[in-house]
Order: C-alpha cells, then sequence, then structure tokens
C-alpha cells in the first residue's frame, strides 16, 4: 500500500477496528477513511454504494460485526445471522462494483466444526456440524469468507480472509450480557472487588480449552497481509483465508484464575471464590487453531498472554469504570 492511499476501515471503533487505526497511523497511512454507524449503515445496501461511489477507497478493512458470547448469540441467532450476513456482502458487493485493490475480512474461529480435529487447520471448514449456541453467527462469517472467494474467482477480486481467534484488548466490550468470555469475567471480578462480594459466579464447568490473541498483534498481522501477500497467496481447499492465533490454549477456569490474580493483585489478602454454574452451556469444548501457515509467512505475536490481561483490564478501569458505566 501507498501511504497517500485511500484506506477505509469498516467497525473502526471497535476492537480490531481501533488497533488496526492505531497500526496503520503508527506506520504513516496518511488517508484513513472511517463512518460511525450513525453516519453509514452498513446494513443499507444503497446507503454502503452511495460512500463508495462518493469515496472511492483503494483498500478496505472489514471489521465491522455485531459480536457477542454465548448469552447474546443464543437469544438474538436472527439479529446476529441477518446483520452479519448484509454487512459484509454489502462492502464486499460495493467493494467490486468501486474496484477496490484489496480487502481483507475479519472472520472469527467460531467458522469451525464444534468437534474439528485439533488445532483446526484452514481446510477443516464445513467438515462437520457447528456449535449450536453461536451457529448463526458462524454461518454469517462462513457465507462472508465463501463470498470473498466466490468473487475472487468469477472476478478477479483480491479479496483475503483472515480467522482470528478469540480477541481481546484495549476497547473490549465489557457489557454484562454481550460481551465475550475474557471481558466479562473482568468486568464479574472487578465488580466484585469494589463491592466485597466474595463469590463470582461463572457459567458451564470451567473445562473448555481456549485460544486468546492481543488485538494489536491482531492488527500488525492483518496490515502486514494487506500490504506484502495477496489472495492467490492463501488459496488452500477452503477458501482464501487464514487462521490466526497465539497457539497457546487456556482452559477457562485457568483464564478466570488468571483474571481474579490480576483484578485483585492490590488487594490480595482478599479472596473470592468461583463458583461454576453447571446449568448453564460451556460452548465449544475446544477451539484452538493451527496457525502453521500464518508463521510461515512470517506472522509472530509480541504480546505475552499475562502482559496482554493487564493491559486490558487497565483499559477497563480507565475507560469502561471512568465512564461510570458500572
Amino acid at each position: 500500500m501507498n501511504k497517500n492511499a485511500k484506506i477505509y476501515v469498516a467497525g473502526h471503533t471497535g476492537l480490531v477496528g481501533s488497533a488496526i487505526i492505531n497500526k496503520l497511523t503508527l506506520l504513516g497511512y496518511k488517508r484513513i477513511i472511517t463512518r460511525s454507524h450513525k453516519e453509514l449503515n452498513l446494513i443499507n445496501q444503497n446507503d454502503v454504494n452511495v460512500f463508495f461511489e462518493s469515496e472511492k477507497p483503494d483498500f478496505v478493512f472489514l471489521a465491522a460485526a455485531k459480536v457477542g458470547g454465548i448469552w447474546a448469540n443464543s437469544n438474538f441467532p436472527g439479529d446476529f445471522i441477518y446483520e452479519n450476513m448484509l454487512m459484509g456482502f454489502n462492502v464486499i458487493h460495493a467493494s467490486y462494483i468501486n474496484k477496490v485493490k484489496k480487502l481483507i475480512n475479519l472472520g472469527s474461529s467460531c467458522i469451525y466444526p464444534k468437534l474439528a480435529l485439533q488445532p483446526m487447520k484452514e481446510e477443516y471448514l464445513l467438515t462437520g456440524p457447528l456449535e449450536k449456541t453461536n451457529d448463526a453467527y458462524a454461518l454469517s462469517k462462513i457465507s462472508v469468507i465463501k463470498l470473498c472467494s466466490a468473487y475472487n474467482h468469477q472476478y478477479g477480486t483480491n479479496y483475503l480472509s483472515v480467522m482470528p481467534t478469540n480477541l481481546y484488548g484495549p476497547g473490549d466490550n465489557y457489557d454484562a450480557n454481550e460481551s465475550h468470555v475474557l471481558p466479562s469475567m473482568i468486568r464479574k471480578f472487578h465488580e466484585a472487588k469494589i463491592s466485597g462480594t466474595d463469590k463470582v459466579v461463572l457459567w458451564g464447568d470451567g473445562s473448555p480449552l481456549r485460544e486468546f490473541l492481543f488485538s494489536t498483534d491482531l492488527a500488525d498481522a492483518v496490515v502486514y497481509l494487506m500490504e506484502k501477500y495477496n489472495a492467490s497467496d492463501l488459496n488452500n481447499e477452503a477458501g482464501d483465508f487464514i487462521n490466526l492465533g497465539s497457539g497457546i490454549e487456556y482452559s477457562i477456569k485457568r483464564l478466570s484464575e488468571k483474571i481474579r490474580d490480576i483484578v485483585y493483585a492490590d488487594v490480595p489478602n482478599r479472596n473470592c471464590i468461583i463458583q461454576w454454574d453447571k446449568t448453564k452451556p460451556n460452548g465449544t469444548p475446544q477451539k484452538l487453531l493451527d496457525i502453521s501457515r500464518a508463521s510461515k509467512m512470517g506472522i509472530n505475536n509480541k504480546t505475552s498472554f499475562d502482559e496482554g490481561l493487564r493491559i486490558a483490564y487497565n483499559d477497563f478501569i480507565n475507560n469502561e469504570v471512568g465512564k461510570s458505566k458500572l
């Protein structure tokens, strides 16, 4: 990418989009285009077309998405499949019509079958049933991946898709009902700490294994891919996409203990018991990505998990607590 190229980041206020903006700015890119949801409704094809026709971006990062944890995905599957498919389809089609040079589509590791072999290779896509608690979201993301591949095949476009593992970092969503497992735990332990409660109740039994990737490391990777690689370089049996992760997994139980230790670091003598509500779903038992292809392409992460958790908690305190959202 030329430093004067016009770059549109869809979803720039979210966890992923904001990290990409920061990385592009750090590298000296001058013409970054953003629009808030109020300014541009990505679900409306006409609005998206008008925006692309007016701005004519050269490169696009598609990081806009409706996201949430098990509770939100289980209760609002229609919203998740409808909104995510329309956002992806509208941006990709408008990119094609307006001759965008390259696009990177951000997906999710939930696209893989619930009981896929571990670690999960890109070619495992659509080889088995999805996890029921988030199959609507997963299907929307799979559809957008396939649309990118179909346009590449039919129209010769250059649309890459990346499948990151569970993400966390500055700018995350800490909503009590709609956040993912890691930010949700940060909020719950912080609230327990402030209120003096000696118990935190978490869903499931703590046994599922999860892999996590710091948002800054993801941004480094996707900007690197945009600068150095084309869709044809990523091609595999499942499509033009690549896994991005850390290659390290933790049980939900271990994750909860790590977060508790960080939140209570300044009050080490206070005891907080973790109670597991086994009437609630665990979700997929294991979701470890095979990141061998990314590693061969020179993608390496810089942030340790403990360091990332400390940064995430400090971000929560400085932003969420500072805005009096608790």
